[in-house]
């Protein structure tokens, strides 16, 4: 059995119609950014089944849903988390027999099982049942049932060495208590252990031969008597405390020989002298699954696991996802685990991952996205680490090349939009991978609901302009320009995915053709000296040099009385472009970056009017804007 589905309403973020999330059977990964209702999730989950480790739960007025802005008076009156289980086998379904709904499909029964969490306040006080049924409503669900649906639950700021130690209760001992192993307490090596060591220890302080008063003396006593005189002694006080009625006698032992609690006096080490938190998390987890993974354990094998990543690096997040991925698949384990990390998002196939946002959970899962079969396996190969930054934004600017990824954050910066601050990130997919990445935020059904994450798809017109017989540049039609703009907004415009276009050619082109053309062109050059250079980078020597370039350029093309487009093109063309000669687009934008915000810093204000009035860059000011939620620039 597993947990197919879950419903929450008018719990914390959840309020009415609530949350309806249907569950993947082995693996299951909610990301998102913070406060997006990740926990919220695990926690109703916890209301309505319990922990194995019988963690205190409380529900308050507060856990009553109120919405943001909302009076007091209007907070919910009542909280309705409802799980619903499916994939019984015969052996689980037994347990189960009164609660559960069967159907029929040829010859074959199917079971599942609701189990309803039901809260109620009045007067400030809070009520609550648990019932279940195979319908809408249940009845009361016993202690042993109760028990058999119990989780696992790892919590986010676990203290993985404290949870390892002896301790009455402690979790090891519960862990290893439920174990096979330890199923008869009779003869049990460990107990017959410790029988052994008591008789040994108990006969080490029982006195076997009698003693003079000499031999009392500590400088004869021989040490094979030390610990009888000690019992004595302390019997001899015991003796006097105590009633005619009721002698206390004492004795000695290291146990009590009962199996729990010699469990209960077991701690588990790493070998390592020193180990660290993210060792102790791991051996922690380890011994957390122990439990769900025995061929015999008969209750649900379910475990919850808050921020996955708490104290490992990189490579053990990475090492820990792959071997928990396969072990819920081999010992038919469910799980369903939160996360901030982006290496974990980027190494969890995507059909397992849920994001959570706007109080809405959206699955991956390919029934329910605009991916195509292709995407998820285009995705599994080149959604790295930096990618996987989108599935905790707020707003994505995706871009196809290195000159956008590096431009795009210092135009926001100017324009008073820094880009972490909004909680925006910036994705660099390559020239022809807009459509593989930006149909993650596709729904297949968006009337339940779309992914209110704007996503801004910043991209070349490539349309070069022509030079003609008579030297002169020849810009594109308009005609041209918008079917060619049309056909890439219809394959980008969806929901909250939307196109913004160069108006002609491209980035670097826009740059050099609007009112920072001379920047521009500094920047190539630049960049041409630094690229040229492995040990000596821009010094003020080149700087000059750069310098004169730009007054011969110019003076140049003053003498051919070409118009500033036509400028334009040859900075591009014949310069950034020119074959046998290309300058990096990376190093010029880098450049370019430089250089704007040297201008911002002197003068801040004229610098940003200059890009909000430029009508060649406007496209990125837009997008800028729709990342960051924000109306865009008007004609």
């Amino acid at each position: 059995m597993y947990l197919a589905e879950l419903s929450i309403k008018n719990f914390r973020k959840y309020g009415n119609p609530g949350l309806n999330l249907k569950l993947n059977k082995h693996l299951n990964v909610l990301v998102g950014e913070n406060d997006s209702g990740k926990s919220t999730i695990v926690e109703a989950i916890k209301f309505v089944l319990s922990t194995h480790n019988n963690d205190y739960l409380r529900l308050n007025i507060e856990d009553f849903h109120l919405a943001k802005g909302a009076d007091e008076e209007e907070r919910a009156t009542e909280i309705d988390i409802i799980c619903l289980f499916k994939g019984f086998n015969v052996e689980e379904a037994k347990n189960f027999l009164e609660w559960l709904h069967v159907d029929k499909i040829g010859d074959t029964p199917t079971y599942s099982l609701k189990v309803i969490f039901s809260a109620k306040r009045k007067d400030k006080k809070v009520f609550y049942d648990i019932s279940a049924g195979g319908l809408d409503t249940g009845k009361y669900l016993n202690g042993e049932a109760k028990n058999l649906l119990k989780t696992t639950y790892l919590k986010p700021l676990r203290d993985a060495e404290n949870e390892m130690t002896s301790r009455r209760n402690s979790r090891l001992s519960q862990v290893l208590i439920n174990h096979s192993a330890f199923e008869s307490e009779e003869e049990h090596v460990l107990v017959n252990a410790i029988k052994e060591a008591n008789d040994r220890i108990m006969d080490y302080f029982i006195e076997k031969n009698e003693v003079d008063s000499d031999e009392l003396n500590p400088e004869h006593t021989s040490e094979e008597n030390t610990g009888a005189q000690i019992l004595k002694e302390i019997n001899e006080y015991l003796e006097s405390f105590s009633s005619n009625r009721n002698i206390l006698k004492s004795q000695f032992n290291i146990s009590d020989i009962k199996l729990k609690s010699i469990l209960e006096r077991l701690q588990l080490n790493l070998e390592d002298a020193k180990p660290g938190l993210g060792s102790h998390n791991i051996l922690f987890i380890a011994t957390e699954l122990l439990s769900l993974q025995q061929k015999d354990y008969e209750g649900l094998k379910l475990a919850l696991i808050e921020e996955i990543e708490a104290h490992l690096h990189t490579q053990a997040q990475m090492r820990l996802i792959d071997f928990l991925l396969k072990r819920s698949f081999e010992s038919d384990i469910q799980l369903i685990l939160t996360t901030h990390s982006t290496s974990l998002a980027s190494k969890i196939p995507l059909e397992y991952m849920f994001i959570c946002q706007d109080n809405k959970v959206f699955s991956l899962n390919s029934d329910e996205t605009g991916l195509l079969k292709g995407d998820y396996l285009f995705l599994e190969r080149f959604l790295d680490s930096t990618k996987a930054d989108l599935f905790f934004a707020q707003g994505v600017i995706m871009v196809e090349g290195d000159a956008e990824n590096i431009l795009i954050p210092t135009i926001a910066q100017i324009l008073g939009l820094p880009l972490s601050k909004n909680g925006i990130t910036v994705l660099n997919v390559g020239s022809t991978a807009f459509l593989r990445y930006s149909r993650i935020f596709i729904r297949a059904n968006p009337d339940s609901g779309t992914i209110n994450i704007p996503v801004a798809c910043i991209t070349d017109l490539d349309i070069k302009p022509e030079i003609n017989t008579q030297d002169q540049l020849i810009d594109p039609t308009p005609k041209t320009i918008e079917e060619k703009r049309e056909r890439i907004s219809s394959r980008l415009n969806q929901q909250n995915v939307k196109a913004f276009i160069s108006p002609i050619w491209t980035l670097e082109h826009d740059f050099a053709r609007s009112s920072f053309q001379e920047d521009t062109l500094r920047a190539v050059l630049w960049a041409k000296k630094i690229q040229n250079s492995d040990t000596v980078g821009l010094t003020d020597n080149k700087k000059d040099k750069v310098e004169e370039e730009i007054t011969e350029f110019k003076q140049f093309y003053k003498d051919k009385n070409y118009p500033s487009e036509r400028i334009a093109y040859e900075i591009y063309e014949n310069i950034i472009t020119k074959k046998n000669a290309k300058v990096s687009k990376a190093i010029i934008a880098q450049c370019l970056s430089d250089i704007l915000l040297e201008k911002f810093t002197e003068d801040p204000a004229s610098t940003k009017t200059q890009i909000l009035t430029d009508p060649l860059l406007k496209y990125l000011v837009n997008a800028i804007r729709y990342a960051a939620g924000i109306s865009e620039v008007n004609d």
